[in-house]
Parts: structure tokens; C-alpha cells; sequence
């Protein structure tokens, strides 16, 4: 049996032999965690998962205020996703991208220490709002918040040496700092993505209901396709302000992309899928151009998804503000727009050419 200072010393060796992977976080002892938390206080609780749990802490070494995630230190899993997290987030870097500050792994302790987000996640601005609420989420503040979560899945896909799948994208993995600069957080379901030309990995299927596409949720193939469908439920959660599963809803309204669907193609009720929070302040066309956006993600074909660096072209149009658009009216006078879901037109890289036709084709798009 190995003492936990030779496991710790291990684990670590283990870590910067993989990849690429420079490890630039600092090794924390547990004594300086636990007094950063007030020996882990539930007065600094300010976040729960399936893995553990994140407090607020302020070390007096580093001179910060962080978030220290102590992960559950029954079974493996925990292990699992300590190992996957410190690797991964030495191997990426980037600002949508929540920062490593440190780690320790003393003894049978895994706890991952990052920059602290002070306005939380996105679940809590957009899903889980209180009866006594502040000002919901404008739509431009959306917009920005969609745009620097689709940046970081783009880093991920198309500029991470090796790259990587996501694997876990939703709203509550989104983190938001003091001017809502959104950063992507937890990635101990993150996996490297397919290399040698193989075009998927195969793995168990892991994520959350509801945010998992179809052929991943089938198949166990893994592709960064499988990030932009999770990314296209979530954008729809910000421009609807529901779950993409709710169960206190009407059965018909639980299952949120099955309740959007009729709504894309109805040129005279699209507009009813609008946050009802917004209160009708938000561009019509921009909300055309926004769903049609999410359409494309969610397809049940993963060919005829666009690539997430053209949803980042989509979204830097959409959240800058423009003088000469017009806001909404009362839905049911809306002439409105429709919005086409795209059928599988094209394939491989013909198809995905084509697809990044189609999502420029919407930012020239007008309104009918």
C-alpha cells in the first residue's frame, strides 16, 4: 500500500507526462485549503455537483479570493475527474476558459482550485431566478454570454493541440465574472478528441439529459458535432428562459426542443418563443437570426451542424447592438419572420462547407 504523500508524487509525475501539458498551477497543502474556507464552512458553500462541492476561500499565500472545489472522496469517479481536470485545463488556455489556480492531492483529498466567479453560473441569472429577482439578463447580455461560451468551445475544437470535446456543455457549467464574461468550468467529462484521422471517439455516455445529442446518447461516438448540439440547447435556454427539460411544466412544454420546433417554422407565432422576461425588448430580426442559429445546432443529423467557428461568426454579429432595429410588439400582431429548420442538404466536408454557407446566409436575411 502506498502512503498518500507517494500516491500524491505519483499522481502528479502521471499528470506531466501526458500530452502536452505544462503544469503551471500550484500544488496547494490541505491545511492551507481548509483554513482558506474556514475549515470548509457552509457559510462559504456556493455550489453543489455530482461531484463534490465549491466554496469561496481567500489564501493568504497568493493574496486571491478562489473557488475551491473539494471532490467526493468516495469512489473513483472523483479520482477520475480530478486527473481529467488538472490535465485538461494545463493542456487548454483561454479567456472564455475558467483558470486553474491550483491543486492538491494530499492524502485521499482531490481538491481543484480556480479563479472565483463572482456572479456564479448562468443557471442562476437564467434558470433559477428568485420570486424577489433583479433585472433578468437583457438580450444583448445573451447574445455576449452565447458568443464567449461558443468562443470557448471553438478553442477547444479548432486551436487546442490535441483538441478536445467538451462533453458537458450547459448552463450550468457556464460561469459568469464581475461583467458577465462567460467561462466555460468543469471539465472532468472532457476527452481528447479523435486523431489519425478517425472522425469520433468511442466512449461511455456520460453528460446530462436533454443536452446530449442523439447519435452520442445512441452510438457512444463522441465528435465535436456532439458539443455544438448541446451548444444549440442552451442557446435556445437563453433566448426561451426555460430548461431544456423542466417536469413542472404541461408534458407537451417539458422537452424544450420539442416544444420549440413548430414554433421555427410558424411565421405568425416565432415570437412567442422569447424569454416572456425580456418583455418584448429584443430585435425581431435578431431573433430570427438567433433561432435560426439554434435550429442548425440541434439538427438530428450531426453532418449538417455548422462548425462552431461559424456559430462564433454568427454570434459576434448578433450581440452587437444596432440603432435601426426594431423591437418587439405584441406577438399575435407579429407578421414575423420564419425560420426554416435546415434538412440534411450536404456531407462531410462538402456538407460542412454547405452548412457554413447557410448560418452566413442568415446575418443577410430579412424579416418578412
Amino acid at each position: 500500500m502506498k502512503s498518500g504523500s507517494s500516491k500524491y508524487r505519483n499522481l502528479a509525475e502521471e499528470i506531466l507526462k501526458v500530452g502536452h501539458a505544462q503544469i503551471s498551477a500550484q500544488v496547494f497543502r490541505f491545511f492551507e485549503l481548509a483554513s482558506s474556507t474556514d475549515n470548509f464552512n457552509t457559510e462559504c458553500l456556493v455550489g453543489e455537483g455530482g461531484f463534490g462541492r465549491v466554496y469561496k476561500g481567500y489564501i493568504e499565500s497568493i493574496e486571491k479570493v478562489v473557488a475551491v472545489k473539494q471532490l467526493d472522496r468516495k469512489g473513483l469517479q472523483g479520482s477520475r475527474e480530478f486527473f481529467a481536470e488538472v490535465l485538461m485545463l494545463s493542456l487548454v488556455h483561454h479567456p472564455n476558459l475558467v483558470n486553474l489556480v491550483g491543486y492538491c492531492a494530499e492524502g485521499d483529498q482531490r481538491i481543484l482550485v480556480y479563479e472565483f466567479m463572482s456572479n456564479g453560473s448562468l443557471e442562476n441569472h437564467l434558470l433559477d431566478l428568485p420570486p424577489d429577482h433583479e433585472e433578468p439578463l437583457d438580450w444583448y447580455t445573451r447574445m455576449r454570454i452565447a458568443e464567449g461560451a461558443a468562443k470557448g468551445l471553438e478553442y477547444l475544437h479548432d486551436f487546442a493541440n490535441p483538441p478536445v470535446i467538451y462533453r458537458d456543455f450547459k448552463a450550468s457549467n457556464i460561469l459568469l465574472d464581475e461583467e458577465f464574461t462567460p467561462k466555460l468550468s468543469d471539465f472532468g467529462l472532457a476527452k481528447i478528441g479523435p486523431t489519425g484521422g478517425k472522425d469520433h471517439v468511442s466512449t461511455r455516455v456520460m453528460g446530462t439529459y436533454g443536452y446530449c445529442a442523439p447519435e452520442y446518447a445512441s452510438t457512444g461516438q463522441l465528435t465535436k458535432k456532439s458539443d455544438v448540439y448541446s451548444f444549440g440547447v442552451v442557446f435556445l435556454e437563453l433566448i426561451t428562459g426555460r430548461r431544456a427539460i423542466d417536469t413542472s411544466r404541461h408534458t407537451e412544454e417539458q422537452n424544450l426542443i420539442t416544444w420549440a420546433q413548430p414554433l421555427f417554422r410558424d411565421r405568425k407565432k416565432f415570437t412567442l418563443i422569447a424569454d416572456p422576461l425580456l418583455r418584448g425588448e429584443y430585435p425581431v430580426k435578431g431573433l430570427y437570426q438567433a433561432l435560426a442559429v439554434a435550429a442548425m445546432c440541434i439538427q438530428e443529423e450531426a453532418d449538417t451542424r455548422p462548425l462552431m467557428g461559424d456559430v462564433v461568426t454568427a454570434l459576434e454579429y448578433l450581440a452587437m447592438p444596432r440603432n435601426n432595429e426594431k423591437g418587439a410588439t405584441d406577438p399575435s400582431q407579429n407578421s414575423g419572420g420564419h425560420v426554416e429548420l435546415v434538412t440534411g442538404e450536404c456531407g462531410t466536408r462538402e456538407r460542412e462547407i454547405s452548412c457554413s454557407i447557410k448560418v452566413t446566409e442568415v446575418l443577410e436575411t430579412e424579416v418578412q
